[in-house]
């Protein structure tokens, strides 16, 4: 059974590009996972960006306090 939202979101959703549909059936999927086991099993490519994160955290590549404040100071345009 499918809510008349749902329904309507998938009528505009069959005119979007095959790849925007694809993203959108991915997260779909990741939810009717999650509600199934409620355990997320991530993709090989989210755990290859959890290797670089940590590989990056090991190499102490990661923004200063300070470079962050920055940055934030520079989209505040403080």
């Amino acid at each position: 059974m499918k809510t008349k939202r749902l329904a309507q979101a998938l009528e505009r959703v069959e005119s979007w590009p095959a790849e925007w549909q694809e993203q959108l059936a991915e997260i779909a999927l990741d939810i009717d996972a999650g509600l199934k086991d409620g355990i997320y099993y991530p993709t090989p490519e989210e755990l290859a960006g959890v290797d670089r994160g940590l590989r990056d955290a090991d190499q102490g590549r990661f923004a200063s306090e300070e470079e962050v404040e920055q940055a934030f100071a520079k989209f505040r345009g403080i």
